[in-house]
């Protein structure tokens, strides 16, 4: 099926399924009207920028909701399903919940393409949502012209342990699971100009579940967390810098980054998610003179299915990194710190040294 069918050239010309940019998205929300009274239950909600809603149940237990779908970025569909349902289940984690159903969202050209891409879409969902522990219980479907495919997910967290982006505090250092790069190569991929190596790397990157670094974290004091997914790592940090009213210093050198990212940029590969993302974050980024546009560019890649941003002290981050090392995350990398200075910011520093 992947030699016979190019699933990424069925995305609407000029379409990426990227995120509506940030500032697009405000102006709309800013238009909706507000509820006269919050409901106490409701410990997350809309008002921040956090991965899911979390709406509390009894004193012990709190339901964690989300839900996420986009059209193919790469051109497998066994692939396509497992990337899309460990993106959408990220954000339970990315929560400090754990998921427990899961419901399908389908747009489907069914008399264009073959029904076995779309059952070879769900069985790819359907072995990742089995490995993340959730059930399948369900979904909707639409005949569409443009695939489309992703999950409403639930999950469970104690309301004393939620974790949210808006924790971290000066001390703490940042780690990052997951390499950046993704919607460089996964554009490169659409444009038929990544090796099947490349290819490969890449889709293993964004298949790989949060489970496991989420499992890590459970023995650690957590201050904050989110996962890095369209409005890049900028994006996300910078989410998590306003909401905790702290500064971020980013140590550039060390941010794990897939192999040949750099060129692909250099040959003009890169998202229009992506730039818009720069610039959004520009006048809120200080960077160094001798990061030149490409990096920065980088450090702002729409990513998909990326990984946790985690800040925890930095009495604990060499621990956790070990951790994360030994449970298999080999990208996990400290890349920066939370810091006093220019709260609701960022300094981007090269080398860390």
């Amino acid at each position: 099926m992947f030699e016979k069918v190019k699933l990424t050239s069925f995305t609407t010309k000029g379409g990426c399924g990227c995120k509506i940019s940030p500032d697009a998205l405000s102006s709309v929300l800013k238009n909706l009207p507000v509820p006269a009274q919050r409901d106490p239950r409701l410990l997350v909600g809309v008002e921040t920028a956090d991965d899911a809603g979390v709406f509390q149940l009894n004193d012990d237990l709190a339901l964690v909701q989300t839900l996420d779908f986009f059209t193919p970025i790469v051109d497998d569909p066994y692939w396509f399903g497992q990337i899309a349902a460990a993106n959408a289940i990220s954000d339970v984690f990315a929560m400090g919940g754990k998921p427990i159903t899961v419901l399908n969202i389908v747009g489907f050209p069914i008399s264009r393409l073959d029904p076995s891409i779309l059952t070879d879409i769900l069985r790819g969902a359907a072995d990742k949502v089995a490995e993340a522990g959730a059930v399948l219980v369900g979904g909707h479907s639409i005949d569409d012209p443009e695939p489309k495919f992703g999950l409403a997910v639930t999950g469970t967290v104690h309301p004393s342990r939620v974790l949210t982006n808006a924790g971290a505090k000066p001390g703490d250092v940042l780690i990052l699971t997951k390499p950046i790069g993704v919607g460089i190569q996964t554009t490169a991929i659409k444009r038929d100009a990544l090796s099947p190596e490349r290819t490969e790397l890449v889709m293993t990157v964004m298949a790989t579940l949060n489970k496991y670094a989420a499992e890590c974290m459970e023995s650690f004091p957590v201050h904050a967390c989110t996962d890095v997914t369209g409005f890049g790592l900028l994006g996300h940090a910078l989410e998590m810098a306003e909401g905790s009213k702290a500064g971020i210093r980013l140590f550039a050198s060390e941010v794990p980054i897939l192999p040949g990212t750099r060129e692909l940029a250099g040959q003009g590969i890169v998202p229009g998610g992506s730039k818009s993302n720069f610039r959004w974050v520009a006048d809120r980024v200080q960077f160094p003179e001798d990061l030149d546009e490409l990096d920065r560019l980088i450090l702002s890649d729409a990513v998909t299915s990326g990984g946790l941003l985690i800040s925890v002290p930095a009495t604990d981050g060499i621990r956790l990194l070990e951790a994360l090392h030994d449970k298999g995350i080999e990208w996990a990398q400290i890349i920066g710190e939370v810091v006093d200075e220019h709260p609701g910011t960022i300094q981007v520093i090269s080398d860390k040294s």
